[in-house]
């Protein structure tokens, strides 16, 4: 586990220059532990001198501006922190939620795959850019009207990040990964659905999924899905514990448990594309694979969510 002198050095050199990085830490752990000494010879616990030791240095990001020796502001030096923080905590999700929001209302509404695509590439853009005007345009408001005075959250040690581990490359390759597959099951859904290469008589496409379940089911996945991304964020900030492992096969049975239910009642693949297909042995073959799937799949995720919150706590430990 990191300490909080740990923490706080790590957010201090972080964007600094790599040449400075290892002096500065010294003199800065240097720094904080005189500090704690002189605190704790005063009276207080090592754990409280501690912590007033970092509150009295104050939010690491403004004081690694001063060993960077630069300005730290694009509208004015009191609320750039403040507006930093915002910016990337809105950008951070919002945006997506955005264009996958878009996307589904036209992937209901049947348009084309392209217009799908466009619309949620053109929503996200767009709140990107009203996010980032109008949130620079508060903080200019702020800065040129109120009075010199505190930020505009007090800096506290609990708001201290952990710095990166070994193996955060991997995190962030996983991260990656299962985005992309939570994003391509949900384009392949929708393509299914309005560009499937099947097609009838008259030439519309031949669904591979009953069109019955966009009534429900179909809508209910998204939103696991949707669920799924923000769970793939949050594990990749906080690392795996038991509670997100716990969390992980919840959400895997909820996706898992509807699929098998809705296969054994002949309810997912589409008449249609079985006639289209002639496929005569499809109940006998496509319904156990899919059982096989949703089960195998929910199964496997649900135990190595439990074997890597195992490793973290050992690690933790």
């Amino acid at each position: 586990m990191n300490s909080l002198t740990d923490r706080y050095t790590w957010a201090v050199v972080r964007s600094l220059p790599e040449a400075k990085r290892a002096d500065i830490e010294r003199e800065l752990r240097a720094s904080v532990a005189d500090d704690v000494e002189a605190r704790m010879a005063g009276g207080a616990t090592e754990q409280q001198a501690e912590h007033d030791a970092l509150v009295a240095l104050g939010d690491p990001d403004r004081l690694a501006v001063s060993y960077a020796d630069r300005p730290a502001y694009l509208i004015g030096p009191r609320y750039y922190f403040d507006y930093v923080r915002l910016l990337k905590l809105l950008l951070s999700f919002i945006p997506a939620l955005a264009g996958t929001a878009a996307g589904l209302a036209n992937a209901i509404a049947q348009q084309p795959v392209g217009a799908i695509i466009a619309s949620v590439i053109t929503t996200a853009l767009m709140v990107i850019v009203h996010l980032g005007f109008w949130t620079t345009l508060v903080f200019v408001i702020l800065e040129r009207s109120s009075a010199a005075g505190k930020p505009l959250v007090t800096w506290e040690p609990s708001l201290l990040p952990e710095p990166p581990v070994p193996g955060r490359a991997d995190a962030r390759i996983e991260l990656c990964s299962s985005l992309f597959f939570l994003i391509a099951a949900v384009v392949a859904v929708v393509w299914q659905q309005v560009a499937s290469v099947f097609q009838d008589a008259a030439g519309d496409p031949i669904p591979v999924l009953q069109p019955e379940l966009w009534q429900f089911w179909i809508p209910a996945l998204f939103a696991l899905v949707a669920a799924e991304v923000v769970f793939a964020v949050v594990q990749y900030r906080r690392g795996w514990s038991w509670g997100l492992a716990i969390a992980n096969t919840v959400l895997s049975a909820l996706i898992a448990i509807p699929g098998v239910l809705l296969a054994l009642g002949d309810e997912i693949v589409n008449p249609a594309f079985v006639e289209r297909t002639g496929w005569d042995d499809a109940d006998t073959v496509l319904v156990p694979l899919i059982v096989v799937m949703f089960a195998g799949i929910a199964i496997w995720d649900s135990i190595l969510g439990f074997v890597k919150a195992r490793r973290a706590s050992r690690v933790a430990a």
